[in-house]
């Protein structure tokens, strides 16, 4: 089969197609043809070597398939059934061996691709606004990236919570595609200032909370757009990570909450995953949450797929599609 792998950390010419055995479902997994894989800033954090990995290793953090086989005491899962995953390694491949336990059942009226879309994005930005700043009516939060794959998914579900929600973006373009999700104000740092801007629309209080996963370009405008006791909520480093912070720093900006979150800690149980996973796709399923891929790419472009991403010139989601 093809799978995606990373040999040595790199740039997006380290990606290498290559050809290597279909593998054998173990104790508790399923085989899975996948339909469609996720490309995410986690992917290029791992090809890069910023997160570190045991190499060769097969890039992809969620997909959706068919189920092919089910290894020898496997419940609840057959040969035929649509699934769908988030945070297991090696779903860029046409297979990927995985735990039977990690997946779930993809509801009829949502298609493999929308799932493969939405399962990763979509329960980070569940657990940013269910758990690590659990957003009530009255709230007001800033989104970075409104338009980007996490960004949208934020907005949206921001808005179902009833908070208030400030968007920053690079362009008009995606101004009004954040707009359309549902922001309620929207800032182009490109030409207008973020910390000004905030002030104003906020009256000079600041907002409740802000979802940062620009990392370092962003976060120190982030704590200067919070109020007194406000939370910075640091969950990615699309520009690269945040350097060390004196705590001092927080104290004289406002006795601040700063918090490094990740999905696989809000993923610890099958019931959490089960509530996260079955929340996001019955919004899905419904249209309260629209999920817009902004590209599809077969699996040979994979390294253009990343320097896509990295460009921050895409607007939703980007997928990998084997054959």
């Amino acid at each position: 089969m093809k799978a995606i792998r990373v040999h040595q950390p790199g740039g997006p010419d380290a990606l290498r197609l290559d050809d290597i055995l279909i593998p054998e479902p173990g104790a508790g997994q399923v085989l899975v043809r996948v339909a469609a894989a996720g490309v995410n800033y986690i992917d290029t954090y791992h090809r890069s070597g910023l997160y570190k990995v045991t190499l060769p290793y097969t890039l992809g953090q969620e997909g959706a398939g068919t189920v092919e086989r089910v290894a020898p005491g496997v419940t609840g899962l057959a040969p035929g059934d649509r699934v769908t995953w988030a945070s297991l390694p090696g779903a860029c491949a046409e297979f990927a061996a995985l735990p039977a336990d990690r997946l779930v059942k993809i509801p009829e009226g949502v298609s493999a691709r929308d799932a493969a879309a939405a399962m990763l994005q979509g329960m980070t930005a569940h657990y940013l606004t269910k758990s690590t700043f659990a957003l009530q009516p009255g709230h007001t939060c800033l989104v970075h990236a409104a338009a980007g794959g996490v960004g949208l998914m934020l907005v949206q579900i921001a808005e179902l919570c009833g908070a208030r929600v400030i968007g920053t973006v690079g362009t008009e373009e995606k101004a009004t595609l954040a707009r359309q999700a549902g922001a309620d104000d929207v800032i182009v740092y490109a030409t207008q200032d973020v910390v000004k801007n905030v002030r104003r629309m906020t009256n000079n209080r600041g907002v409740d909370v802000v979802y940062d996963g620009v990392g370092k370009a962003t976060w120190e405008r982030s704590l200067d757009c919070l109020r007194p006791r406000g939370m910075l909520v640091l969950f990615g480093n699309a520009s690269g990570p945040v350097p060390p912070v004196d705590p001092l720093l927080l104290s004289g900006k406002g006795s601040l909450f700063l918090t490094r979150p990740t999905l696989v800690h809000h993923l610890a149980s099958r019931a959490e995953l089960e509530r996260r996973a079955g929340d996001v796709l019955e919004w899905v399923r419904t249209g309260l949450v629209k999920v817009r891929v902004h590209k599809e790419y077969p699996l040979v472009e994979a390294a253009q797929a990343h320097r896509d991403l990295e460009s921050r010139a895409t607007t939703g989601k980007l997928l990998l599609v084997p054959g």
